[in-house]
């Protein structure tokens, strides 16, 4: 009940913070060179082919006009066309969001695996040599952008060593991609035995996986060591050690304790992560929601470039309520 309670509260909150992204969003973008009409006519169109063109899409119509038009589709969940697609924009992003989220679940995975491990290792021997590789680690990870190390892997790899596969989007050209069940090219050709389509995805995510994995390893790292290194000083770690519990013990216990902040921080990846993936997926040409988000700027195409801020919005604000339930399970207190 208490559970119920609390989400019940989190999803009012919910429609007043989408209805800020999107006043936000929309003023923005309204604020960038271009105007779609002469884009979607091409040069050759006449002025009054255009004027025609913008009164259609009400675009002739003052802003707060145009948003509250935008509102009234919103609402009856209609994101719009993208002129570069003639698609819907929510059918767009339906088809493009899978890809995103597969990156994105599976650089997560990656960070988790190294930064989990090597943060708690740190913060339980902060003098330790441990603690000087993770110092290292920050230092180096931190101060990379992520679609230059893109770039970096790309040329190492593929262009010298040979030893992955071209940066040519979620499959090679001749593979045909499995039956769409989730979404996920390697679960879907996992789910159907394909097991020449799972090799082929799983070896086109090796470098994009890694890209992320690498870079956002270092501040789940940062946390679960500054974390670790607070416990250290509580009485329920110095009394495990007083009792001569083994270090794997005692460091299962500072990691329990721990959980509760890691996982905060690993949610906010994950919605960041899903807005700001953009860069890497032009890299790779995933093809995701992300590649879509940037075609879409640089053509003025605004019902796209509104449908990915929300769908991200709202993909963040899904995420953090997960979090923030699986917080207020593992540690009560929180909610208050």
């Amino acid at each position: 009940m208490q559970i119920l309670c609390y989400l019940l509260k989190r999803l009012a909150f919910s429609i007043p913070q989408i209805f800020g992204v999107a006043l936000v969003a929309f003023f923005l973008l309204k604020l960038i060179p271009g105007d779609p009409a002469p884009m979607m006519l091409g040069p050759l169109a006449t002025q009054e082919a255009v004027d025609k063109l913008r009164a259609e899409m009400g675009l002739d119509q003052p802003l707060p006009q145009q948003f509250i038009a935008y509102l009234d589709r919103l609402a009856h969940g209609d994101l719009g066309r993208s002129w570069q697609t003639t698609n819907p924009v929510l059918f767009d992003l339906w088809q493009r969001l899978p890809a995103t989220l597969e990156l994105v679940t599976l650089s997560l995975f990656m960070a988790i695996v190294i930064g989990l491990p090597l943060g708690l290792m740190a913060g339980r021997r902060p003098n330790g040599p441990m603690a000087r590789l993770a110092d290292s680690y920050c230092i180096a990870a931190g101060a990379i952008p992520d679609f230059w190390l893109a770039l970096v892997l790309i040329f190492v790899f593929y262009s010298i060593f040979k030893i992955a596969p071209p940066p040519i989007g979620r499959l090679d050209f001749a593979v045909f991609p499995p039956p769409s069940i989730t979404g996920s090219y390697v679960i879907d050709a996992l789910l159907e035995g394909n097991y020449y389509s799972f090799r082929a995805a799983l070896a086109q995510l090796i470098l994009p996986v890694s890209t992320l994995g690498i870079i956002y390893t270092v501040p789940i790292l940062t946390m679960t060591r500054t974390t670790v290194e607070r416990l250290n000083e509580t009485d329920f770690i110095r009394f495990a050690n007083a009792k001569g519990l083994s270090p794997a013990r005692v460091s299962r216990h500072a990691l329990r304790n721990a959980l509760p902040s890691v996982i905060t921080v690993i949610g906010m990846l994950f919605g960041t992560l899903v807005g700001s993936v953009v860069l890497v997926e032009v890299v790779f040409a995933w093809g995701g929601a992300g590649q879509y988000a940037v075609s879409a700027v640089l053509n003025a195409d605004i019902n796209a470039s509104l449908g990915f801020i929300l769908m991200a919005a709202i993909v963040s604000l899904i995420v953090n309520l997960v979090v923030d339930l699986i917080t207020l399970i593992l540690d009560p207190g929180t909610q208050n």
